[in-house]
């Protein structure tokens, strides 16, 4: 048994999803970006490698942008994880409507930050 205590997984995706990727104000992003990650995370994407917290935040906004004033992420259950690796199943479309798109985020934890995000699509 370890005597090192486990962070909170499931605040710390459940915060990515709410306060990065449902989050509309960069400022506000950037902040949550700040306090949640790293100092140089990465995000892995099915079609591409995403360095930094500014490119992280680019592509955040690009999704709510493309997907309109209703779109956002949904956290499905609670994250799970152990020894530094998480997961969280989430779906996202129009508030209160179907999904479009559904998945699972597994994020790398490094004092109790994220160092890496894996974004796996369901396709």
């Amino acid at each position: 048994m370890s005597d090192v205590a486990e962070p909170d997984y499931d605040h710390i995706l459940r915060s990515n999803l709410e306060r990065v990727f449902n989050e509309r104000d960069p400022q506000q992003r950037a902040r949550a970006l700040a306090e949640l990650t790293t100092e140089v995370p990465l995000m892995y994407e099915p079609d591409a490698v995403v360095t930094g917290r500014d490119a992280i935040s680019a592509v955040a906004g690009r999704l709510l942008a493309q997907f309109g004033p209703d779109f956002a992420f949904v956290p499905e259950g609670r994250a799970v994880g152990h020894h530094g690796m998480a997961s969280l199943r989430w779906r996202a479309g129009p508030r209160g409507g179907d999904p479009v798109v559904t998945g699972i985020d597994t994020a790398e934890i490094v004092a109790g930050r994220i160092a890496r995000l894996w974004v796996l699509l369901d396709r």
